[in-house]
């Protein structure tokens, strides 16, 4: 199935079964099972609620037997209302997140966004390549430029830079910004000599508004930087542009690795 089709089921039925070939691992990409979950949130509010931030735990794998999305509003404001959504398999809870969503409004603070200073341009940089049962199944569907170091090859830089874009399909909605987000590696797994388990334990997006344009088939840039790890747990911090250099969100994650 394409990512359009599961986030119209998520709008419209709340109930749908990962395909094999958005899985990581044992369990679904997390962009994905994000995704669901947050276009499930934004059919509670209003359109001109716009998505503030989000906060999601990752609460247990994802795996492709039947799932079902649940959202609801814990407190509707005056400019901001705060929903819920969760993502249940078997009865059990596998991913929660908590957004804000609010109205603009008029302010005499105005602080423009930093720019993306990439020197590199993506067409200059060969794409990753999808070498089925060695990476992940769900990086199939984008294309990956790496500026830095890719995983497990025992890097000493703390930051990762890149670009990726969907390979096919439109890619402009917010549910799409966050699997192309979510899409890359946690950044210390290059700062690793081999493969070992890794993944998200939580995950904050704040969105920035007005929202710049993303087309379909143009690439995000992707920045972030290792701020603390120690004992087989990372803290970073991220920005993503898009090609005009725009600034799009800020992620920030604590990751999870086994070596």
């Amino acid at each position: 199935m394409s990512f359009e089709s599961f986030l119209a089921l998520a709008r419209d039925a709340g109930e749908c079964a990962i395909t094999s070939d958005w899985m990581q691992g044992r369990s679904t990409f997390g962009g994905l099972s994000a995704a669901l979950v947050y276009e499930s949130m934004a059919q509670q509010v209003p359109a001109d609620l716009l998505p503030r931030c989000l906060q999601i735990a990752f609460v247990g794998p994802v795996d492709d037997t039947p799932l079902r999305l649940q959202s609801d509003i814990l407190r509707q404001g005056k400019s901001v209302s705060q929903v819920s959504g969760r993502l249940q398999q078997a009865g059990e809870t596998r991913l929660v997140m908590q957004g804000a969503f609010g109205k603009a409004r008029e302010s005499s603070v105005r602080v423009e966004s930093p720019e993306a200073t990439f020197k590199e341009e993506p067409f200059s940089i060969e794409p990753m390549p999808y070498i089925e049962g060695v990476i992940p199944a769900f990086t199939q569907h984008f294309d990956f430029r790496y500026c830095t170091a890719m995983p497990f090859m025992g890097s000493s830089d703390t930051s990762l830079r890149g670009f990726v874009r969907f390979k096919n399909g439109p890619q402009n909605t917010l549910a799409h910004l966050l699997a192309l987000i979510d899409a890359w590696p946690p950044a210390t797994l290059p700062l690793l000599k081999q493969p070992a388990p890794a993944s998200s334990l939580s995950w904050t997006v704040e969105f920035v508004h007005p929202q710049p344009k993303l087309e379909a088939g143009e690439f995000t840039l992707y920045e972030a930087t290792i701020v603390e790890s120690h004992q087989g747990y990372g803290h970073t911090r991220a920005k993503i542009w898009n090609q005009a250099g725009e600034l799009l969100a800020i992620s920030q994650q604590t990751v999870t690795h086994f070596a």
